[in-house]
């Protein structure tokens, strides 16, 4: 197959890349080219800005491809652009939505692709709908070939995923833990969520691409792995070998308190804090044999020796950590004054 991607160096795009550059097809990426030098050797480059819409028709001037993929649609807008150009040159368009698109919280914890898209909490969930809406518009009234995806937490050995971190990622959340200081635990550390290695979900996407039985339709990936988030900061701890000292806070307080930049509504409200188990049936019945393999306690693992042997990857977060002390040191007064006789 000759496949476009719109980007293919990001977290989730990245390991999909790897893994076609492998195969017999042809992959193109079309993209800024920020990050060429990780761009395995033969996967063709189209070195241009997606947003400049005559300069990419100028690049794609008597192309056509099997399957387009863009990873870096957000907004109904920019999803109309892309029709615009794909729709005469693919025959399979492949959108990235999100898991956090469903509603929240669900009507069961038991999430599959039938489940209700709402989300009253998140800006970013509430366009994905769009975009899916108008998606399947045009697949029922234009015959436009689409398949949705939607990822939930996919991490790559970039970056420790955890549940609630400041503006430069989460690095200050482990410096805390090698420090001993407390870390903030969203709620009561009970509620479940689901990790997926990056290189997984790789494989059950390119069983969708040029794959007949997803055209029209809606596809999760996701592993099978369910943890508590109490269970998720510690094997972080344990692979940084440090004892974990979790200090739980509602996700209802935590919103109230935290910095708007934080989007604490949005990423605790709208998506972590409610407890979800993903049935990937559907995706197993098109792409048979697909099976996540990476536990979360081997990928973390894989995440703390990268950032341990990339000291660039160790940004410090200061007021991050400050608001943290703030929001504990101000729940330990209200014990104490609760308390008082």
């Amino acid at each position: 197959m000759k496949i476009l991607f719109i980007g293919g160096t990001g977290t989730i795009s990245s390991a999909i890349t790897r893994q076609l550059a492998d195969s017999e097809h042809e992959l193109w990426l079309l993209n800024r080219g920020n990050r060429k030098n990780e761009t395995p050797e033969g996967v063709h480059q189209l070195t241009v800005d997606i947003n400049d819409e005559p300069a990419v028709l100028r690049c794609l001037e008597g192309m056509t491809f099997d399957v387009v993929c863009d990873f870096i649609v957000f907004t109904t807008q920019q999803l109309e652009r892309d029709y615009r150009l794909f729709k005469d040159r693919t025959r399979q368009y492949v959108f990235i939505s999100s898991a956090s698109a469903y509603h929240k919280p669900a009507r069961g914890y038991v999430i599959t692709e039938g489940t209700t898209l709402a989300n009253p909490h998140w800006q970013y969930s509430r366009d994905k709908i769009a975009c899916e809406e108008m998606l399947m518009h045009w697949y029922r009234e234009n015959g436009f070939p689409v398949t949705i995806v939607r990822p939930s937490h996919t991490y790559c050995e970039r970056s420790v995923p955890v549940g609630l971190h400041g503006t430069k990622g989460s690095w200050q959340v482990l410096k805390r833990m090698m420090e001993g200081k407390p870390v903030l635990v969203h709620g009561d550390g009970s509620s479940l969520w689901t990790m997926t290695w990056n290189e997984d979900f790789a494989r059950g996407f390119i069983g969708l691409l040029g794959n007949p039985h997803a055209i029209g339709e809606a596809f999760q990936i996701m592993s099978d792995e369910s943890l508590t988030w109490d269970q998720i900061y510690e094997s972080v701890a344990a692979a940084l070998g440090v004892t974990l000292k979790p200090y739980h806070v509602s996700s209802e307080f935590l919103q109230a308190v935290a910095p708007a930049e934080y989007d604490v509504e949005g990423n605790l409200t709208g998506d972590k804090s409610v407890t979800v188990v993903f049935d990937c049936s559907k995706l197993k019945r098109t792409v048979p044999g697909f099976q996540a393999h990476v536990r979360y306690e081997e990928g973390v693992r894989r995440c703390v020796a990268y950032l341990m042997d990339h000291p660039e990857c160790q940004v410090e977060d200061p007021e991050f950590d400050a608001w943290c002390d703030r929001v504990i040191a101000s729940l330990e007064a209200a014990k104490r004054a609760c308390l008082a006789k």
